[in-house]
């Protein structure tokens, strides 16, 4: 019995010291197995990770701390992870927060017909088809001269000097003669005709039969009124026959050349309006017509002589005046200039000023009129609108031309990289080939980053296209220098040009001298001018991302060079000190590329010391104070 006793109280035991170890021991129980397992612990998955800091515009930096970015200066903002839309790898999504922080905007792209404002620059000279030579028709001694000096003024008829010829006498007793046998002769149709051919005028022919006698001097007269502006001799000269006398030019009338620049040609047409001002009447306005644009352009300052008619009849304006001239126009799609004053018009392809409501011959040269349609003008507004973006959409690449579309009814925001292919270019804004479709909304700020952030994805950017090999290597492609380049893509105003020289130069002096780092200082001088926004900035922080000498000088510094260049033209006012435009010939094979100077010797930055002294200086620039803005950026 006292056995089976304690057998019983030692079960009771047993249990009890089982229940206590459930109650007392789990938790220890349960860390020792979180402590052994590769599952996360409970409450563990909402510890914050540490914060990365990167730069919107170089996306390669990447740190713990917050600060500036090293290669432009930025203030850095925390990264925030982004989905990449995995239909496409050139599509980006974001966030909201995202989308604010990055100050992506969008616009839609619309049908209209741009305008386009066409500045030039140029010169009044005379009018060639008003310039008239004297020259000696027979033999003769000056004895007599009247007009001794050039820039006299003188009327049609009026004497310019008194000269004495034996055979000129001649010519008159045999006229007396004939005319004494018989006034209606052949012979003396003939002889009056001979002497007409030598310059005689009809009064002074009659003056002869009617005085009865041959004088042995002669007056010669002016055949038209002008300024005299070439006088060949003097008195006492004896000249031959095709000796030069004097060179009379009717003022009446002027040509205004005006050069344009390659970029501009595709807006100017026959028989436009140009207004234009002159330094000598400060605020006044003239006007003209285009008349003739030169088949070919010029070598040194890649520029297209336009020449516009002008009306001078009050005498006001002087040949050799420097003039600043606009054009105003209207473009629709395919070329075609909308200008409802040509609507249905016919006009003289020689003489564009004359404007007719049908066919017929032109007054001044009598050449058959053409349609306006002939000449580029559209017959009226009633045409198919052009598609249209703001230029800030565009990132230019070489010969490529790329904007990110915003995807409609996407959960939240995302942009899809594509190529287009662009029109002319009509101030801020660009006609749109193809690519694009009405309604679809193009981003016009934040594109920029938004590559940055593909990039950062490891995925191809729009800016930089990747593209995959057989063997699995990507492959970058390069951009290529076309004919136009990049010229008249970016504007610059004069006053940031002029703020922007000294780094520019410093720029220039160390492509030539082969000098990475240095570049790159320079630039990161220029990122500070541009306050970090606009088309500028956006082409230089490519620069400043670029891994070679070359990848800055091809095609950016030409890009560049030409916007500074147009700037200081535009804007003679902004120019301190004399500027040297130079060329080289053999850039971008033997294309030729321009860049600017602030003195001598020439220094290459296209081939650097491989070719140093390649290239000429084309042009001077010299200060003008009293320019004004010819381009706003």
């Amino acid at each position: 019995m006292n056995k089976k006793i304690v057998i019983f109280l030692c079960a009771a035991l047993f249990l009890c010291g089982v229940g206590l170890g459930r109650y007392w021991l789990p938790s220890a129980v349960n860390q020792k197995m979180d402590s052994n397992s590769h599952e996360p612990v409970i409450g563990t998955e909402n510890q914050a990770e540490p914060t990365i800091w990167t730069c919107s515009m170089h996306p390669q930096i990447q740190q713990s701390e917050p600060g500036n970015c090293p290669i432009c200066g930025m203030e850095l903002i925390p990264l925030e992870k982004e989905n990449l839309d995995s239909e496409s790898s050139r599509v980006m999504s974001m966030s909201e927060s995202s989308k604010a922080l990055a100050e992506i905007e969008t616009v839609s792209v619309i049908r209209s017909f741009p305008e386009m404002t066409v500045r030039l620059v140029g010169k009044l000279v005379y009018d060639e088809t008003r310039m008239k030579s004297l020259t000696a028709r027979f033999p003769a001694r000056i004895d007599e001269l009247y007009v001794n000096y050039t820039g006299l003024q003188v009327q049609a008829g009026e004497h310019l000097a008194k000269v004495y010829s034996p055979e000129l006498l001649t010519a008159q007793q045999e006229l007396l003669t004939a005319y004494r046998r018989d006034p209606s002769s052949s012979i003396t149709r003939a002889v009056r005709e001979k002497l007409r051919l030598w310059g005689l005028l009809p009064e002074q022919i009659n003056g002869i039969l009617k005085n009865g006698k041959a004088r042995d001097h002669f007056v010669l007269r002016a055949p038209i009124g002008g300024i005299v502006v070439s006088n060949k001799v003097r008195e006492g000269d004896y000249v031959a026959v095709g000796s030069p006398f004097f060179t009379i030019v009717d003022l009446s009338e002027l040509w205004l050349f005006l050069d344009a620049y390659e970029s501009d040609i595709t807006w100017l047409r026959y028989g436009q309006q140009v207004r234009f001002t002159v330094e000598a009447f400060p605020g006044e306005i003239f006007d003209g017509r285009i008349a003739f644009i030169a088949p070919e352009v010029n070598g040194k300052t890649r520029t297209v002589p336009v020449r516009v008619n002008v009306s001078n009849s009050e005498g006001r304006l002087k040949p050799g005046m420097f003039a600043r001239g606009t054009v105003r126009v209207t473009m629709a799609g395919e070329g075609m200039v909308v200008d409802p004053e040509f609507t249905g018009k016919w006009i003289s392809p020689m003489h564009p000023e004359i404007i007719k409501d049908g066919p017929g011959k032109c007054d001044v040269c009598g050449m058959d009129l053409v349609r306006a349609e002939e000449l580029g003008y559209v017959q009226n507004e009633d045409v198919v609108r052009p598609l249209v973006i703001p230029d800030s959409a565009v990132l230019r690449t070489g010969k490529r031309a790329v904007v990110y579309v915003a995807k409609q009814d996407a959960e939240r925001p995302a942009y899809e990289g594509r190529e287009v292919v662009l029109g002319p270019r009509a101030g801020n804004m660009f006609i749109v080939n193809q690519g694009l479709q009405e309604g679809e909304r193009v981003v016009t700020n934040g594109a920029f980053k938004i590559d940055s952030a593909l990039q950062i994805q490891a995925k191809p950017s729009m800016m930089n296209p990747q593209q995959e090999d057989t063997s699995g290597s990507m492959n970058i492609t390069t951009t290529e220098h076309t004919e136009t380049g990049n010229k008249g893509q970016l504007a610059i105003s004069g006053s940031l040009a002029a703020q922007l020289l000294a780094p520019y130069t410093a720029l220039q002096a160390s492509l030539a001298q082969d000098d990475l780092d240095a570049a790159r200082e320079s630039l990161k001088a220029m990122m500070a001018v541009t306050g970090h926004s606009g088309a500028l900035a956006d082409l230089l922080h490519t620069m400043m991302n670029a891994e070679s000498l070359d990848d800055i000088r091809r095609p950016h510094f030409e890009t560049l060079s030409n916007a500074l260049i147009a700037a200081f033209k535009a804007s003679p006012g902004s120019i301190e000190n004399e500027l040297l435009i130079m060329h080289c010939p053999m850039a971008f094979g033997d294309h030729g590329a321009d860049w600017i100077q602030q003195s001598e010797p020439l220094q290459n930055p296209y081939f650097g010391a491989v070719m140093l002294s390649c290239g000429d200086i084309t042009e001077r620039l010299e200060p003008n104070q009293k320019g004004e803005e010819g381009h706003d950026n």
